[in-house]
Order: structure tokens, then sequence, then C-alpha cells
């Protein structure tokens, strides 16, 4: 409407409504009426004071082609605006021509054909994703579907873990696959039921979890690579490795059993380590006494063997001589072993008995500078003195009553004779 209407001007308004008053609903219904009745070449309809109103114009298209011209290029301009978007750093965008795959585009600003004859999709290739298998959210809320597994052994056991991925190919991402995603899950959970069946249990519980996680990550991707997935396999973290909560009890006595085991025969070890070298240093000791005892005796025994052919050689050469040699050196090696001699005269009845200790005593008090004793193997050397029972000068020595101790002598002799 225009602002010299009435109802909106200061002209004053046939109905009697005062300058710059609020315009008549009714009269503005009527107008609109008017109006539209000379667009479809109607008549108008009456005022408020029942005059006739304007005759009826031919219908011109012109009246309102220039607004639905705008209105056509406005809808014209938006609908080719439609055909620019933006691609991100981490993202790749994909361009659908009526729904086939056309071209993949890179991060900035581009342009395609509007809706319906081309279309984009908008790919995250940095953003992990995180697949769960054996739980959701969190690992007690489990799924035993996914979790029981069946190891080598025969053992259930229950296997939580979650597979994070990255996408590498966008287009195989959205046009090899209906729900890559899904793909994703089932690849992991065939994989780790095919690694978990050929180990045994205690290798999945304990010490093979990492090396059971790095198997599993390889076989998913050469799965999700066969289904052209256009996934990355980034990671394989392993939650949860356990028996199931029925037998969870009767697994955590043979659990600590075998820990106990383990601890036996450590101690068992330790103590073998601390024996057994003991036992061997021991061993060799007395190989070593055994081996030098050995030498010792083969070396004295040449010795002997080597002294006796030097004494059968001097033997005979002069019999006699080597004869009273040997004896001499035999009663010489008798002698010093003994500090009392008993001599037996020959031609009599008497014994002479000889303290060789008390003698040696005697002489080392009594003797004056200067002068020598008298040595065990000396006394030893005089068989004649000996047989005609002359009494050495240390005797003599000894004190006044000499005479009378070898008296007694004598005469113990007899009687214990």
């Amino acid at each position: 409407m225009l602002l010299n209407d009435h109802g909106w001007g200061n002209r004053p308004d046939p109905g009697g409504n005062k300058p710059g008053g609020p315009p008549d609903l009714d009269e503005l219904w009527r107008d609109v009426n008017r109006r539209l009745g000379r667009l479809f070449g109607k008549k108008g309809g009456g005022n408020a004071g029942g005059g006739g109103g304007e005759p009826p114009k031919a219908f011109n298209p012109r009246q309102f082609g220039g607004g639905i011209g705008l209105l056509a290029i406005l809808v014209l301009a938006v609908w080719l605006g439609s055909g620019f978007y933006i691609v991100d750093a981490s993202q790749r965008g994909v361009v659908l021509q009526f729904g086939r795959y056309q071209e993949s585009t890179d991060p900035g600003l581009h342009l395609r054909l509007p809706y319906p004859i081309q279309s984009h999709e908008i790919v995250n290739l940095s953003g992990v994703r995180t697949v769960e298998v054996g739980y959701r959210g969190g690992e007690k809320n489990k799924v035993l579907k996914e979790a029981l597994m069946l190891t080598d052994d025969e053992n259930i056991v229950m296997v939580q873990f979650a597979v994070q991925y990255l996408l590498k190919d966008p287009q195989d991402y959205l046009f090899k696959n209906r729900s890559p995603d899904d793909a994703v899950l089932g690849a992991a959970e065939t994989a780790i039921r095919e690694v978990v069946g050929k180990s045994k249990m205690d290798f999945v519980l304990y010490e093979g979890r990492d090396q059971i996680a790095a198997s599993t990550g390889k076989l998913i991707q050469e799965i999700l690579d066969r289904y052209e997935t256009g996934v990355q396999i980034r990671n394989v973290s392993m939650q949860s490795t356990q028996p199931p909560e029925q037998v969870q009890a009767a697994f955590d006595d043979a659990v600590k059993a075998g820990q106990d085991r383990e601890r036996q025969k450590n101690e068992g070890q330790a103590y073998a380590n601390d024996v057994v070298p003991r036992a061997q240093g021991a061993a060799a000791r007395l190989i070593q006494e055994a081996s030098g005892y050995k030498q010792r005796v083969i070396a004295n025994a040449e010795g002997e063997a080597s002294r006796f052919k030097q004494v059968l050689v001097e033997y005979q050469r002069a019999p006699e001589v080597t004869r009273s040699r040997m004896y001499l050196d035999a009663m010489q090696q008798v002698m010093t072993s003994t500090s009392k001699i008993m001599v037996d005269a020959k031609g009599g009845n008497n014994m002479l008995f000889l303290p060789l200790d008390k003698i040696m005593q005697a002489a080392g008090a009594v003797v004056a500078p200067g002068a020598s004793t008298m040595a065990p193997e000396a006394a030893a050397a005089r068989p004649a003195q000996a047989a005609s029972n002359e009494v050495p000068p240390q005797l003599e020595k000894q004190d006044a009553h000499a005479p009378r101790t070898r008296e007694a002598l004598r005469s113990r002799e007899r009687g214990d004779r």
C-alpha cells in the first residue's frame, strides 16, 4: 500500500476517520478486495458510503511481471550460490553428479553445479574414530556376545578391547561399503577371535596381551583392505582380559596356587644357586688336593727309585762299606726320634739306660763357655763306648753321687729282668 492511501495520509478519510488516526480494518479489507478484483477483471466491492466502485480495467501482466522476475532472479541467485562449499584443512570433499562419484576436492573454497545436478560430501580424515568390542561406553557395560571367546586349550575368556582408526580414502569409504563403521566392528571381532583361538589361556590373560593386540590390528587391516573400506587402523588397545564371572573365584584360587608354585620354584632355584657353587668349589678343591697328592706321591716314588738305583750302584762297588753306611744312617734316623735308649752290652748281663733328654738338659745347664756338647747323633754313633759300659762325661759332672746312681740303675734293671 502507498502512504497516500485512505487511512494512512493526512487527508480526511471518507469514512470519517480523523487524520493521523489508526486505519480502519474494514476499509483496508475492502481496498484489498478491489485491487484483487481489478487484477482479475472483476468489479470492485462497495465502500463504506455505498458508492459504486471504479470501472474494471483489462488484465495486464506487466502489473505484476516485474515483481515475479525480480523474485525469479533472487531464487536463481540463491540456487546458484548453493554450489559454493568450503573444505577445511583436515577434510576432503567428494563431488557427486546425479548421485555418482565425480571428483575429490582438496581443502579450500570450491564451486559445483547446484542441486540436484551435483552435490558434495565432506569427509573428515584427521578425526580418530573408535569402535568398542565387548563393551559399550565402559568396561562395566559388557556385551557378552562379543566378549566371550574360546582359546586354543578349550577355555573361555572374556576380552574387551577398542579399535581406533582413521580414513585414508574418502571414495572407498563412501561408495565401496554400505556401512564402513559396522564393517570395522565385524572385522575387529573376527580378527580377535582368530588370534585368541590360536593362543593359550594364560598367554591371553597375562604375558601375551601386547602381542595379541599387535596381531589383531594387523589382521583387521588386512580384512579391511580386502573389503576396500578406505580405513586405516591406528591402534588396538586391550581394555580387559579375564575369565568369565561364573568361574572367577575358582580361577583366582588357581592363580594363587600358580603364584605359590612359582614362588617355591624361585626359592628352590635360589637355594640351588647358593649350594651348587659351594659344592662345585669343594669338589674342585678336593680334585686339586688329590692331584697334588698324586704328584707328590709320584715324585717321592720316583725319588726313592732314583736313590735306590744310586745306592745299588754304590753297593755293587763296595758292599761292606755301603752296608755299614746304611746301618749307621738307619740307626741315626731311629735314634733321632727317641729320647731314651736301652743298650745291651755284649757278653754281659747288665743293660745300660741312657736318658738322652736328661743328659741334654744337664749338658745345656752346666756346659762351660767354649765347650762343645755332644749331640744325640754322636752318642748313637759310638756303639763301642756303649758296649764297654763307659759312662759319658756328662753323667760324671752331674753330682758327687754318680756311682750310687749307676748302681741303683743297675739294680733296677736286674729287678726288671
